[in-house]
């Protein structure tokens, strides 16, 4: 049975590989840095009052990522923010494989360019173990999102986990998956 992959991952598997073992001088094929999974996750601070908001935010997450989010209850009660616990605050997905894949690849391809005033990415949102975070503010920048049946504009934060030791390594190793680094 041949095992689906995706454009990228084709990519990365013929040519990504090659220059990361070609720049970073790696012997053994396992040493070369990857992506292990991609997580998505929204806060949804207004899901205190209505409690439809979670719902309807897990719908659009499984609409732009293609797996059924989990939605993340509070742990402890806070007053100040009209706070229970076991209240839904939020939803994420964990996204491996192939569909971690497809997502990075309409993440680059798709989405990035359709931010408003986008520049290109920051490369000093690396954790400094080679992992890399960024959020986006509107979740419409995604072409499986009709912007008519929406009711509110919500942001998320996107972070990919890869193998990589380092900032550097990580920053190539993104780099040949096409993820556009401002300088």
């Amino acid at each position: 049975m041949a095992m689906y992959k995706s454009r990228l991952q084709e990519n990365y598997e013929k040519q990504g590989r090659k220059v990361l073992q070609e720049k970073f001088g790696y012997h053994n094929p396992m040493e070369v840095p990857r992506i292990i999974k991609v997580v998505v996750s929204m806060g949804l601070k207004d899901a205190v009052q209505d409690s439809k908001i979670p719902d309807q935010a897990a719908a659009e997450l499984m609409l732009i990522t293609g797996q059924k989010p989990i939605i993340r209850k509070a742990k402890k009660s806070i007053a100040t923010f009209k706070l229970r616990e076991g209240m839904p605050i939020g939803c994420k997905v964990t996204l491996r494989r192939h569909m971690m894949y497809e997502f990075v690849d309409r993440l680059v391809n798709i989405a990035l360019p359709r931010v408003k005033d986008f520049r290109g990415l920051d490369a000093g949102q690396f954790d400094g173990r080679g992992n890399y975070s960024l959020g986006l503010k509107e979740q419409i920048v995604f072409p499986e999102i009709n912007y008519d049946k929406i009711d509110k504009i919500r942001g998320m934060n996107i972070a990919i986990i890869t193998t990589a030791k380092t900032n550097e390594e990580a920053k190539v190793l993104l780099e040949t998956f096409d993820f556009p680094f401002t300088k």
